[in-house]
């Protein structure tokens, strides 16, 4: 007598996430609480950032801020900021410098703030969280398909400690990488006046302290001036 076997029934997850176009991302409207980023249509709930990966991205911030000043660069520094990378896919890097005017056309669109195809930011920046594999494959990948000058990794993983500097060098079109370690000093290829120490990038100080000192300067450079006028010596002279 024969004998029926069932069939073995696989337990599949089964993806039920709705995919999306780019243009259906930029105007999504999802849990006001979470930051999705599009990867070939699919939404991706990115992690809450921890402590250390915001002091990263602020300490970023201050020093390319003041370093666009000091240069009288018309560039802008943002974070939250898409950049679409492939037809359905936009990633959100933690600090993004970009010009002045693509940041403009950024702020006349309406829905999420995402720099496209024709908009390439010059430099992102991502501070390694959870998805490893993520920064350093998956987005390098993308971010030089996109033709992005400088893609920095900046790795905090205990015994993993560094700063990755990935750019086209003159006539290339994939990225050359650097490697800074803690004791070093790193060297922006878009910016090579931009030369930051390791340790600070990693354990940066805090952005508030940084501000502080920055206006004790400045108030005890203006009671110098204020003492060379009283002695009839005119500041800008000396």
């Amino acid at each position: 007598m024969s004998q029926s076997i069932a069939p073995v029934v696989l337990d599949q997850k089964i993806d039920t996430s709705p995919t999306l176009t780019f243009e259906e991302y930029r105007v999504y409207q999802g849990d006001p609480d979470v930051k999705y980023e599009l990867y070939k249509g699919k939404l991706i709930p990115m992690a809450t950032a921890s402590a250390l990966h915001t002091s990263i991205c602020e300490f970023w911030v201050y020093k390319l801020q003041r370093y666009l000043a000091e240069h009288n660069l018309d560039l802008v520094v943002k974070t939250s900021v898409g950049v679409r990378t492939e037809d359905a896919t936009s990633r959100i890097p933690d600090v993004v410098v970009c010009t002045q005017s693509l940041w403009e056309q950024a702020l006349a669109r309406p829905g999420s703030g995402i720099l496209g195809f024709d908009e390439t930011p010059l430099v992102v920046i991502e501070v390694v969280s959870q998805d490893r594999r993520a920064d350093y494959i998956t987005k390098r990948g993308e971010y030089q398909l996109a033709n992005v000058p400088e893609y920095v990794i900046v790795d905090p993983t205990e015994n993993r400690q560094r700063v990755r500097v990935m750019a086209f060098l003159e006539g290339d079109d994939i990225y050359t990488e650097v490697n800074y370690l803690p004791g070093e000093e790193m060297v922006s290829v878009v910016f090579p006046n931009l030369r930051l120490s390791v340790n600070e990038i990693l354990d940066p100080p805090l952005v508030e302290g940084l501000i502080k000192a920055e206006q004790a300067q400045l108030q005890k450079a203006e009671r110098l001036a204020a003492r060379l006028r009283e002695l009839g010596v005119d500041p800008d002279t000396v």
